[in-house]
């Protein structure tokens, strides 16, 4: 720090700049709500279409989402500066009581060259006479002392004015388009957080076998306490770099490197630098700052080469792969990192021929990840499991293609003209890993397999279908579904129709399937009411419908319905989903005009009639499925399937987050999913009285039972419908006891139906006896 420019320092400019900071952070405040409540709800609300569903709608929610990072980036950058300009007026006050208390012994303040400056003593005016020969008036200790004193006033000044430098640089190099998001109460946090980064990439960088206990533990705990620090993040990974950042985790990985004391000593807390070393990496891909947009383009580029270079070892995809199971990684990032992993998977299979042998654990690989039981060395595990956090990029995963048709190399031949004549088939993402990938087979220490691979790829499948996080619910924020998920669900419930052992042979697989089924509700609504799909008035639904055939939905939930969880999850979506929108058709009893010829009245009779067949035959088809299970297992699954039923009732009435889909309506949300919480509601009545296992009517009658007679469920759901019915009328105020009596008979007529249908459509695939209705 300049001695003149702290000595005479005028703070009216540095003032200023505070007081307009406030004024544009209390501005850019007021935008942000505009911004948030207006222009993103309304657009999370249309209904899009075609380019307008992938770019605009994606566009507008980003510009939203702008206003909101303008704010906090403004708001740090007022505190940035206010805590900076309070400081440096503080070091000004101490320099000029500093200078003045010298005067006042004798003792003079010079400015030099270069910013510096001098202290000496005034000559005392008998100096002549001195026969020791000392002209000063004061002892050079003193003036030692004030040359310190002042020399420490300037070096805290200039710590504070170089410390705001670098932090304001970083905030302003977070994002090169737009704003960052790094929220900083004062420049000392970012300041620490910057520092912390650059140590803790030093302890990094150091050979595995000189890395010592306690910078395991440095590091440990370092990145658990800042992994979701924005400039921390950044500043440590681009610190590290992609290199090194591979080389670190492959090398404690590694069993025949590292230091002994950590392998032995900290072996158990692995896990814990694993997360939070994802986490820190997973937030730093937030940053576009080019330092960061160059580490994720050097990171996807040395993926498919060994981390060792000529020595071998894992490859650079199946190290990062697993980091990135913990936290939300860019969704750019995660897209151009799976397209290149899905190239070197071509490659390393023919093009999907045969397995990945290279991917597969042996006894000289790593142990690469420690979070779970698998190896970690199949890289597509980890990966997917990133994408279940990362819905938007899931979805563009999954759709993308793997194979083309015309690729003179592709081994794929399916039926083209259902002749049964060959012919070569193009394959997504989706179809080759939920129904091609021959996925290697590991062993957890019982010896009994694991299927980690598979299940993540169910969580992915979720994420990607539903627009949030695999096991999360939806919320306000979540958008209604668009194209390109609604296309997924499509070929989801095809693939489980061609083939039901895709997923019956992986079970573990139906928790995820059924919640993705339970989301979908209205959809699955649509393409059961035969003759009725294309009128939205009934069954209504925000975003892009999936468009769902009867045949393959039948299959379906029949094979949903052979697993506790995912029966459980479409069991109470279904009832949740029932009660609200027969509330809703209580409360616009116009809303529905199937006949034109009817009076409001009766076109509100027939659509609640026709909802309750519905939901009657939803429960006929998953019900067929529970019987059939039961059928094979003797019974001995029935108190896993009541144990779902209540683990998801721990959820209370958004068990599954079903809505009505209407965009105008306070209850709707993503696809037809709701907002956010029922407490009170109809159907939170119904969903905690189903997940209790024993409602009782009026009369002292078990009117819900989760047993595993067929005869139960079929009693159990035409009383729930009627039930619901009078619910979702005394919580509108609108009674309709002419309907009430109806919709019993119309959910049985439904479930009837669906034992129709299963025998129809499952021809010789195991079809439970309870279903042949004659003998009901």
């Amino acid at each position: 720090m300049d001695f003149n420019a702290l000595y005479h320092a005028n703070f009216k400019l540095f003032d200023d700049a505070v007081t307009d900071w406030w004024t544009l952070v209390k501005h850019l405040e007021d935008l942000k709500k505009d911004a948030e409540n207006g222009l993103h709800q309304a657009a999370n609300k249309a209904d899009w279409a075609g380019v307008n569903a992938q770019v605009s709608k994606e566009f507008i929610g980003k510009t939203a989402g702008e206003f909101g990072d303008a704010h906090t980036q403004a708001s740090t950058i007022h505190d940035i500066l206010s805590d900076t300009r309070n400081e440096l007026k503080s070091y000004h006050t101490q320099l000029t009581e500093a200078v003045t208390r010298g005067q006042k012994k004798g003792m003079t303040v010079t400015s030099g060259g270069q910013g510096g400056f001098t202290v000496s003593g005034t000559t005392r005016p008998d100096w002549a006479s001195d026969p020791s020969g000392n002209t000063s008036a004061v002892s050079q200790k003193d003036v030692e002392g004030l040359r310190d004193e002042i020399q420490g006033i300037l070096d805290k000044a200039s710590e504070s004015d170089d410390s705001a430098k670098t932090v304001l640089t970083a905030l302003a190099d977070q994002s090169k388009m737009g704003f960052s998001d790094a929220r900083y109460k004062s420049r000392d946090a970012a300041a620490d957080a910057v520092k912390e980064a650059d140590e803790l990439a030093r302890l990094a960088k150091k050979d595995p076998d000189d890395l010592s206990v306690k910078d395991f533990d440095r590091l440990n705990a370092g990145l658990k306490k800042y992994h979701d620090d924005p400039l921390f993040s950044e500043r440590f990974a681009t610190d590290l770099g992609p290199k090194k950042t591979l080389d670190f985790w492959a090398g404690l990985s590694d069993a025949y490197r590292g230091n002994y004391d950590v392998k032995h000593e900290r072996l158990d807390q692995f896990d814990d630098l694993q997360r939070n070393l994802g986490l820190t990496l997973a937030h730093a891909t937030q940053s576009d700052s080019a330092a960061m947009t160059d580490w994720k383009r050097q990171m996807i580029d040395i993926g498919d080469k060994p981390v060792d270079g000529n020595r071998g070892g894992p490859m650079g995809f199946q190290v990062m792969s697993n980091l990135m199971r913990t936290g939300d990684y860019d969704d750019q990032f995660l897209k151009d990192y799976g397209t290149r992993l899905m190239a070197t998977e071509r490659k390393l299979t023919g093009n999907g021929s045969h397995e990945n042998l290279l991917w597969r654990f042996s006894g000289g690989s790593s142990w690469l990840n420690r979070i779970g039981d698998d190896s970690g060395n199949d890289p597509l595990t980890g990966y997917l499991k990133g994408l279940s956090n990362s819905p938007d990029a899931a979805t563009d995963f999954f759709n993308q293609q793997y194979i083309s048709k015309d690729d003179p190399d592709n081994p794929f031949e399916r039926d083209t003209d259902g002749n049964d004549r060959k012919g070569k088939v193009s394959l997504s993402n989706f179809q080759y890993l939920f129904e091609e990938r021959g996925w290697p087979q590991e062993t957890d220490s019982h010896g009994e397999d694991l299927f980690t691979g598979q299940n993540n790829l169910a969580l992915a499948l979720e994420a990607a279908t539903t627009g949030h996080p695999a096991g999360e619910l939806p919320t306000a924020d979540t958008p209604a579904h668009d194209a390109g998920q609604a296309k997924l669900m499509e070929n989801i419930v095809k693939s489980v129709s061609e083939d039901p052992k895709r997923l019956t042979g992986h079970g573990y697989m139906s928790d995820s399937m059924g919640q993705i089924a339970a989301e979908y509700m209205p959809d699955i609504n649509r393409g059961l009411h035969a003759g009725f799909g294309s009128d939205k008035t009934l069954f209504p639904i925000a975003g892009t419908a999936a468009t769902l055939g009867d045949r393959d939905l039948t299959r379906f939930l029949y094979t949903v319905g052979q697993n506790p969880e995912g029966y459980a999850a479409v069991n109470l979506g279904q009832h949740s989903y029932t009660t609200q929108l027969m509330q809703h058709h209580f409360e616009h009893p116009g809303a529905y005009m199937g006949d034109k010829s009817f009076s409001q009245a009766e076109n509100l009779k027939q659509g609640t009639e026709h909802i309750a067949r519905t939901a009657g035959q939803i429960e006929g088809l998953i019900g067929a499925g529970r019987a059939y299970q039961g059928e094979l297992d003797g019974g001995a699954k029935d108190a896993e399937y009541n144990a779902a039923i209540e683990n998801l009732g721990t959820w209370g009435g958004t068990a599954v987050g079903i809505g009505v889909g209407m965009a105008t309506e306070p209850l709707t949300g993503p696809g037809g999913a709701i907002i956010g919480d029922v407490a009170g509601t109809a159907a939170d009545e119904i969903i905690g009285k189903i997940t209790e296992g024993a409602m009782k009517d009026s009369s002292g009658e078990v009117i819900y039972r989760n047993g595993e007679q067929f005869q139960d469920t079929s009693d159990s759901t035409y009383k729930m419908v009627e039930l619901a019915a009078r619910k979702a009328g005394e919580s509108t105020g609108h009674r309709y006891p002419l309907i009430e009596a109806s919709v019993a008979t119309a959910a049985q007529d439904g479930f009837d139906t669906a034992g129709n249908n299963v025998g129809h459509y499952l021809q010789g695939e195991g079809i439970p006896r309870q279903l042949d209705t004659e003998e009901d």
